[in-house]
């Protein structure tokens, strides 16, 4: 999976893939980085780097993440880049229904929208848990929500359809 990550303004490529042994498989901006991830309780994350032990705390306010580490604090965005395509950059981005499909594997831990509810775009319409952090799954427009195909509980694989917008 590839995604671009933005730590503090500043933009960074981030490749992760499980390893054969355990644990993950890194490249930061092309740099190979030897990763294993514990969660240690909700919101905390337990980092293994190349032998140097974090804790990472998470902290979503607003809509904004923040990452602690120790008591630095690192306001973060996370982008798939697969889910950009598509998009449109007119008013093609807002006709007809658009499907939501899952960018990885996880397990759906809350519906936040229900069936026939009017939504805006960009409002979270499920989470979803994905290497043990929690996903919020957005509308791509403002509509309503035709179909929740996707349940508390549900495990799904990259590209299941999650949800249907009109």
């Amino acid at each position: 999976m590839i995604y671009e990550v933005t730590i503090n303004g500043k933009d960074h490529r981030l490749d992760l893939s499980r390893a054969a042994e355990g644990g993950w498989q890194c490249k930061l901006d092309g740099r190979e980085v030897r990763v294993d991830a514990s969660l240690t309780r909700p919101g905390v994350l337990s980092l293994l780097v190349d032998n140097q032990s974090y804790e990472i705390k998470r902290e979503q306010i607003a809509g904004e993440t923040n990452l602690w580490v120790g008591s630095a604090r690192y306001r973060v965005e996370i982008r798939d880049p697969r889910s950009m395509r598509g998009r449109g950059s007119g008013s093609s981005a807002g006709a007809g229904p658009r499907k939501l499909l899952a960018s990885m594997p996880g397990k759906v831990i809350r519906v936040l929208a229900q069936e026939h509810s009017q939504v805006e775009a960009g409002q979270g319409i499920l989470v979803v848990e994905a290497m043990k952090m929690q996903n919020e799954v957005k509308s791509p427009k403002a509509g309503k929500v035709q179909k929740i195909v996707a349940s508390p509980g549900t495990t799904v694989n990259a590209g299941d359809l999650l949800a249907i917008v009109e």
